[in-house]
């Protein structure tokens, strides 16, 4: 049975399993990890989900606040050996229990749809197609998700 614990974004492996984040998105969009570092930088964050197998960190994700009532989830990662085996799902439920227990009433997230495994995952767990918020434009390569956190 994983652990899951709730840390910070100091939390070294968090780092890395982000920086393992980082270096798969590249490879999906053909991009570089500075194309997006000022999007993808989370610092300071004490809202973080680290998912252990036998002691490894093997997934993460965290959310931010996006403003008083929403949340945003972000920099989700389940290591390629330990996909399919529902800890992506079990990080998201974590997440949405934590920031409702601070009050917030929705969670936001954006994803790529060159990722459509997560936009499916997502989907099934009850997140419904919202405008684009941010920096992520309507014609991108972006999907906006949203979900009622009750």
């Amino acid at each position: 049975m994983p652990e899951i614990i709730r840390t910070t974004s100091d939390n070294p492996d968090f780092q890395n399993l982000t920086n393992e984040l980082d270096t798969e998105l590249c490879s999906i969009y053909n991009t570089k990890k500075e194309d997006y570092e000022e999007y993808n930088r989370i610092t300071g964050l004490s809202t973080v989900v680290l998912v252990y197998e036998n002691g490894v960190a093997v997934a993460c994700g965290c959310f931010k606040q996006f403003d008083a009532g929403r949340i945003e989830l972000k920099r989700m990662f389940v290591t390629p050996g330990f996909r399919g085996q529902g800890i992506a799902s079990l990080i998201v439920e974590a997440l949405e229990n934590w920031g409702k227990e601070l009050g917030y009433d929705t969670i936001i997230l954006e994803t790529g749809k060159g990722q459509p495994e997560a936009i499916a995952l997502y989907r099934k767990l009850g997140y419904n197609d919202i405008p684009h918020f941010g920096e992520f434009p309507e014609e991108s390569r972006s999907v906006c998700l949203g979900k009622i956190l009750s």
